[in-house]
């Protein structure tokens, strides 16, 4: 059993004295290649600042994130960027799609950013799975929102991550539309290999995943 992320007493505290919020208090967490892992919890139980910070997005006050084996601290500000660009794809609840790049353009677009030629036969394979194929030349706001999240889904899938960390991917999305995109992320997920990581406050999706992480309090409590 191959484990792609280990965090080791993550702790990530704000202000000082009487005023400090512990937003992460402590957390050991490893995921296994290959699996999909929904993290739950209410607002404020911190899943967001773990899923920060396992993707580097943020620095621990204590502790350490490793993907695969590469430890995060290790990196400078550069060469964590170009790490997280190869190694780590997101996906965001506001989708984050360039509302002047059309489908195409906004999934090619970190690959590009990176200098490097996309992998078009792959991404094709990947838009053929999330039925996007007569989407390509459309601009986002031309698109559902199910459609945006599946353009999402693509664009992180394109530069072939090790790690897919999905943030509320469904909070946008009706009941139906959320079934078929967590449905679509496992679909993909399986087909290349790649490890997700979901944070979600519903319970009903959740249960959608290999398996399922509960955080509260800046703690994992199951």
């Amino acid at each position: 059993m191959e484990m792609i992320l280990k965090a080791t007493g993550l702790k990530k505290y704000y202000g000082r004295g009487d005023t400090m919020v512990k937003a992460l208090d402590g957390v050991d967490l490893e995921i296994e290649r290959g699996k999909f892992t929904a993290i739950i919890g209410t607002s404020g139980s911190g899943k967001s600042t773990l899923l920060n910070l396992l993707g580097g997005l943020d620095v621990p006050t204590e502790g350490s994130v490793k993907v695969g084996d590469t430890e995060l601290a290790g990196l400078d500000g550069e060469h964590l960027t170009l790490f997280r660009r190869r190694q780590i794809g997101f996906i965001f609840q506001n989708y984050n799609l360039i509302p002047v790049l059309t489908v195409w353009e906004n999934i090619v677009f970190p690959v590009s950013l990176d200098g490097r030629k996309p992998d078009r036969e792959f991404i094709m394979e990947a838009v053929r799975l999330l039925g996007l194929e007569k989407k390509l030349d459309a601009l986002p706001g031309q698109l559902s929102g199910g459609q945006q999240q599946r353009a999402a889904i693509a664009r992180a899938l394109a530069s072939r991550p090790s790690v897919i960390l999905a943030d509320e991917p469904t909070g946008n999305l009706d009941s139906r539309t959320s079934g078929d995109v967590i449905g679509l992320m496992k679909m993909t997920g399986r087909e290349f290999q790649q490890t997700i990581v979901m944070i979600t406050h519903n319970p009903e999706i959740a249960q959608m995943a290999d398996r399922v992480v509960r955080i509260e309090d800046g703690r994992i409590v199951a």
